[in-house]
This record gives structure tokens, sequence and C-alpha cells, in this order.
């Protein structure tokens, strides 16, 4: 259709700039000068900066190919739909974790269960495949899982309850050939949670009190089962050794693998984006974004000093009643104990690890042109109370990545008891979540943070933590925070209550859950919030499947796991599943009627 008297491009322009976008696609659709006006780059430019309230500093994407396109990526490809609702648990859903290939799914929870889901289904929806119950082991509850390089194999942590009502971490190895359990593995304390080093290895925690408020724990790697034939190998091998204070503890461990840092999916610093745009130059074009363009252990054995590693056997005691915490361990342990008293134990335990630990690596930091191939454990931890505040990070050595050699460290000389950090990372807050980027270059943490300037004097009283979650963002490669952190959702717990909340990254968004009943999506390269999830409790976890970041499951106290796709995904399915209308014959003739005229009009006999 055209229009009448035709207005001049610069006049429609000038109108569709202070139309808002879905008004400017319609618009678009009345005539073909308006159609070419309304796919002008300034104008996308203009509206995406103004509906996304992003500065004008930030530039586009390095990725996108026009404002047009990345307009839309925001608004249509965020997984904020939901699409089905899974009820199989019967209380809270603490953590979910897909498989490297995204075609498995798996669930922990309060009700003791771990699940695996079919997530390749050809009609869409997530099926459940497998439910294995940890209640026979004596544990209280699964809160953590993570499947091996090859998904072969399934990490599950959970909370071991043993006599005098303590409690532990222990850690299950699941065949995902027949769901066989190989391997049971001690992790003290439970929130050390534990991770895969390597397809066949993966890394435990021990604790150890050698004092009120002075700890020790142990970092042990573990094959995660025995070989028949290999009956005299080791099966675990003591990583590392690492001195507390003031009652903290090392929890959470992940690894990091170093090999794509100087090639990561996603650069966030803008100036580096910039200068890898004119390296690359007209060498290498970047790929289309696809986007739809059209308009519509137990406390009571800390003197063991050999890691426990148990293969498949049961027991047959469920677990009745609360479980003590190595939180409350402390605190117990400082009830008839002075002030003086402790703040001398802490003087001593810094002096005798001033003169006991080894040597930190002189500089982890890859200079240009070094080698990539590192590896990096990462914990939380912390030196001023025990709610972690601080990151730490270990390199692993190549000849620390198998059981075989020493088991526990017959190579250290007698005065290097401890190993040091080689880089600790202050948050200054209540650490509650961390998360790696797929191409292991940034690691955002989720923390509650400390009033500025509060000075800590009692360790068992660290400050009050803010209720804003704030989401920071480290570069690996370089060991600094990146930007401004991210911030949109809530967490009410006070501090000596407050639970972990886990976060995914996918190669352009980050998730997490939160405590006001939500999960939120942000965009990595402009640094802003584009969903908000709803639940009817606490968001726990949530995971973006690595095969389709458009797709993003969320898990909740509410018992429930959602499911969310993208409104371009959900569009499409939509279509997929409806039948063909059908055609009257009077449409049937319009449209080949229609048809012939366009032919006639190309040149076409």
């Amino acid at each position: 259709m055209e229009c009448g008297p035709i207005l001049p491009d610069m006049v429609v322009l000038d109108i569709f700039l202070r139309l808002p976008h879905d008004a400017v696609l319609s618009a678009g659709l009345t005539c073909r000068q308006w159609l070419a006006v309304s796919r002008d780059e300034f104008l996308w430019r203009e509206l995406f900066y103004t509906y996304y309230r992003i500065p004008r500093s930030v530039p586009r994407h390095p990725a996108s190919v026009s404002w047009y396109r990345e307009f839309k990526r925001l608004f249509d490809c965020i997984p904020c739909v939901e699409v089905q609702t899974l009820r199989e648990h019967s209380d809270q859903v603490l953590h979910l974790a897909f498989s490297h290939r995204g075609h498995r799914l798996s669930s922990c929870s309060k009700d003791c269960t771990v699940k695996l889901w079919d997530t390749e289904r050809a009609d869409g929806n997530i099926s459940l495949v497998h439910s294995s119950s940890m209640r026979q082991f004596n544990w209280g509850y699964t809160q953590f899982s993570q499947f091996n390089a090859d998904d072969s194999l399934l990490l599950l942590s959970g909370v071991y309850l043993g006599p005098h009502h303590s409690s532990s971490g222990e850690i299950a190895v699941l065949s995902l050939e027949n769901y066989t359990l190989l391997s049971r593995v001690r992790n003290k304390p439970y929130d050390v949670f534990g991770c895969w080093l390597n397809e066949t290895h993966l890394i435990s925690g021990n604790l150890h009190w050698i004092g009120n408020m002075t700890s020790c724990s142990v970092l042990w790697l573990n094959k995660a089962f025995q070989d028949i034939e290999s009956e005299n190998v080791n099966v675990v091998k003591r990583l590392f050794k690492i001195q507390n204070i003031n009652a903290s503890t090392i929890r959470t461990v992940m690894v990091a693998h170093c090999r794509r840092h100087n090639n990561p999916d996603l650069l966030l610093d803008y100036d580096a984006q910039s200068q890898a745009r004119r390296l690359k130059g007209q060498q290498q074009q970047h790929q289309p974004l696809l986007f739809d363009l059209g308009t519509s252990g137990s406390d009571d054995d800390d003197d063991d000093e050999e890691q426990d590693v148990m293969y498949p056997r049961a027991t047959a005691h469920p677990p009745t009643k609360a479980a003590i915490s190595s939180l409350e361990h402390a605190k117990q342990r400082r009830k008839n104990v002075e002030p003086s008293q402790l703040a001398i134990e802490t003087h001593v335990a810094k002096m005798m690890g001033r003169a006991y630990t080894k040597a930190p690596e002189s500089n982890i930091i890859l200079e240009p042109g070094e080698g990539e191939d590192k590896t990096y454990l990462l914990f939380t931890t912390g030196s001023l109370t025990y709610s972690p505040h601080q990151i730490g990070i270990k390199r692993i050595k190549p000849d620390q990545m198998t059981t075989s050699g020493p088991v526990l460290g017959e190579e250290r000389s007698s005065d290097e008891f401890f190993d040091s950090l080689d880089h600790v990372i202050d948050i200054h807050g209540h650490i509650i979540g961390m998360g790696l980027s797929p191409d292991h270059r940034y690691l955002y943490v989720n923390s509650r943070a400390w009033p500025a300037g509060c000075i800590i004097s009692d360790p068992m009283s660290p400050p009050p933590i803010a209720e804003e979650i704030d989401l920071h963002v480290i570069d690996l490669k370089n060991l600094r925070e990146e930007r401004r952190s991210l911030r949109a959702h809530r967490a009410f717990t006070p501090n000596d209550e407050c639970f972990f909340i886990f976060l995914d990254v996918s190669k352009d968004f980050v998730a997490s859950g939160a405590e006001d009943k939500h999960g939120y999506i942000w965009d990595r390269h402009y640094n802003i919030c584009l969903a908000r999830l709803a639940h009817d409790d606490v968001v726990n976890s949530v995971a973006f499947s690595p095969a389709d970041q458009e797709l993003l499951l969320s898990a909740s106290d509410d018992a429930t796991i959602k499911v969310w796709r993208s409104p371009r995904m959900a569009r499409l399915a939509q279509s997929a599943t409806r039948p063909p209308r059908p055609r009257s014959l009077l449409a049937s003739w319009l449209s080949r009627s229609r048809n012939a005229s366009g032919d006639g009009l190309n040149g076409k006999p």
C-alpha cells in the first residue's frame, strides 16, 4: 500500500523518534516509505538507549549487527515466559544443574532426593527420568550436584547426620549409565559443597578445630571410583591444608580453567572490546544473531587426619533431630572462654601461621604471552569473622591433578605445615553465592554488604548486612573487579541465618535467585536487569541450559521448578503445535491472484 502525499523522510523519522517502539513497528506496516524509515539505525539507536535506560557511553554489544536486532534480542530472547511447572519434589528445591550437553538436568531438595530430568523431548516439555533418595545413607537432605566433563558421572552433595546430632557433609558419586552409587566421600563443613577437578577426580573438604576460634581446612582430591585392577593405587590425596582464624572456614569450592582467558565469549571491558574489534578488522565477520525479526563427618573425629572415602554401603537410621553446624560448634566452644584468651589465641595463631606456612606463588596473574593452561581453585573464606567475606584463590599445579604420588604431604618440610593462599579478594560483605561464566573468565559473586567503614571487634558478632544483594563481577585474568555491582534482588535473613543463593551465567546473561520470591536476569554486557521471575517463596537456584540460553529453570522453597523460555521460543513452540487453519476458497483465490500479479510486476512469465 502506498501513502497519499509523501512526507519527507526526515519528518517521518522525527515523528517516529517520539513514538514507543511498538507504535513504530505498527506504523512501519503502513507503506513502503514508512517501513524503510522504521528500520533506520539512528532511530533504533535512540529507541534502544531510551527504552532500556542505558548510558550512552555504553557501546553496542560487540556481536550485534544492528541496533534494531539488538533491541529485539533484549526484548524477545530473554527466558521470561513460564511454560511449565515441575511439582515432583515434596519439599524445598535447593539446587539445579544442567549437564554440559544440556540434555539432562539434576535437582536437589530438602525431600532428600536427587532427580534427573530429560530436557530434549520432541514436544519441548521437561520430564522426570530418575529419582534417588539418600535417606538410607543417613542424609538430612541433598543440596548441590554437578555433572563431570563428559556427563557420565554426577557429583551429589548433601548433609549427613551423625551421632550426637552433629552434622557433616557427604559427597556421593552416581553413574549416569545405570544410576548406581560408585562412592561416598566425607565433606566437612557441608557447605564446602565439593566440585569436579576433571572427569574422574573431585575435590572435598575436611575441618579440624585446633583451638576455640582457630581451625584447619584440608582440601582433598578424591578418585570418583576405585578400579578393580588397581586396588593398590591411591584413591585420595591431600591438595592443600589451610589455617583458619576467627572462626572462619573454607566453603563453596569451585574450579576455574584458564584455557580461554585470552579468547572469552564476552569481554566486559569496553575499551578491550574496542581494541579487539580493531585487531580483528575484516579478518573475521560477526555471525548474525538468530532473532525473529517479524513484526508480530561428624564433629567428634577432628583429630583424624586421613580423608574418609566410602564405597557403596547402606545404613538404615533416618535422621530425627536438627544437626549442629560448624558455626554452632564454634559458639559452644567460646561460651566459657574470656575475650582476652580469645585475643591471645588469635595472636598466637597468626604467629604460627607466619612461621609455618608455605610461601605463596610469586604471581598468578597471567602475563602477556604467558601460557593460559592454568587451573585455579576458588573458595569463600574469611579472616575477620566467621561469615564468608573473602574469595581465596589457589593454583592447582599439573602434578596435583591426580591422586598418585604422596598422599599426606610427605614432600613438605617440617616448617611448611600450612599452605598459603595465592590471592585473596575481599568483598566487604557476606558472600551468599558464586558462579563462573562459561569461559571461566569471570566470577560472579552474590553478597550482602557490610556498612561502610565498619570495624569488627568480635569475630562472633559480624556487622549487620544489607537487604540488597550486590552481584560483583571479578575478572579472573587480572583478578580485579569489573564495573559496578549489579543490583535488583533482595534477601532478608540475618547474618547468622542467611543461606546460599545459587546463580548461573550464560554467554550473554546472568541470573540469580533471591529471598523476595523472584529470580532475576541481567544482561552481562549492558549491566541492566531484564526480567523478574515470580515464585510463591524464596528462589534458591537458577540454571541456564548450556545448549540454549533462551531456556532457564528456577527452583524455589515453594517445592516447584519452573521452566522459562524466551517469548521468541514460546511463539515458535505454539506455532509448531497449532493445527493449520482451513482456508476458504475465496481466500485461496485471492492469495493466488496477488501472487500472480506480483509475478507479472517482476517480469516473470
